[in-house]
């Protein structure tokens, strides 16, 4: 019999409740766990990442119940919202509590399980159903596409300057914080060999390119956000380098025009110099 003393009491209690629950729900023939439960390397600020298999048959009728099965996994379900922010319809987001726990229901038809990003740990299953759905293929996790970045980066480079210029600062600040979570992250977990999830647990997993990367967050104001997207794009070179050889490349017409366009910022703001 399985066990659960390595997580947190709340954790624990959650996933017993929602394992003596899942095989009495109709449709439902499997359950998985993901995420930090893969490497015992929950903690009390974890989330619990759950996959529950659906009987093809039973799919149009679960997804349509999706609240009402949360809330049969444990009693304690406070809401829940469907997961179109990260374009995954299927993914029911949870809050239960209290204590508060946050927990992520992924339903997927066992037609569709093998097609996933990391191998979850079955923890229940009818007939053997979701083992053999994993078999049919390997985990496959999206990498950052260097070339994907590159068509796109001096362009998103431009519109930061132009917000910053136009006074629109906190557009500026969250282009910033989207390159870090798309951009300069996904290209050094990429570089050190690591899969990404945007910047989460870079301070522990890469901890110099973090120092580094701190020199890209601005404070609010003009000043702050011209230095914080030169050192952005100072640190995508680097990357890119790294990443596509690209160190003898002659640069690209676009990437001329913006990073004069940027280098002129600080001067049309009446500021100092710049590097770019």
């Amino acid at each position: 019999m399985r066990t659960y003393n390595h997580m947190p009491t709340r954790h624990r209690v959650f996933l017993e409740r929602a394992l003596a629950a899942v095989p009495a729900i109709d449709g439902l023939v499997g359950l998985a766990a993901g995420g930090s439960f893969i490497a015992g390397e929950m903690d009390e600020f974890s989330d619990l990442d759950l996959v529950l298999a659906v009987e093809p048959g039973a799919w149009p009728e679960i997804l349509d119940r999706q609240q009402a099965i949360a809330a049969e996994l444990d009693p304690s379900f406070l809401a829940g919202f469907t997961g179109e922010h990260v374009g995954e319809p299927r993914l029911l987001v949870c809050l239960y509590g209290p204590p508060l726990l946050h927990v992520d229901l992924k339903f997927v038809s066992l037609d569709d399980a093998h097609e996933r990003i990391e191998d979850p740990v079955i923890l229940w299953e009818a007939d053997g159903c979701l083992s053999a759905a994993f078999a049919r293929a390997a985990p496959r996790y999206p990498a950052a596409d260097p070339d994907w970045i590159e068509d796109r980066f001096w362009i998103w480079a431009h519109y930061v300057a132009d917000k910053i210029e136009r006074g629109e600062i906190f557009e500026a600040l969250d282009g910033l914080g989207f390159w870090r979570a798309v951009v300069l992250a996904p290209l050094a977990f990429r570089r050190a060999g690591v899969e990404a999830t945007g910047v989460r647990r870079i301070e522990d997993r890469l901890p110099a390119f973090a120092t580094d990367l701190e020199r890209t967050v601005a404070g609010v104001d003009a000043e702050a956000c011209a230095a914080a997207l030169e050192a952005a794009i100072e640190l995508y070179t680097e990357l890119r380098e790294t990443a596509a050889a690209r160190r003898d490349v002659e640069a690209s017409p676009v990437e001329r025009e913006v990073r004069a366009y940027v280098a002129g910022l600080p001067a049309r703001l009446g500021l100092g110099g710049s590097r770019v």
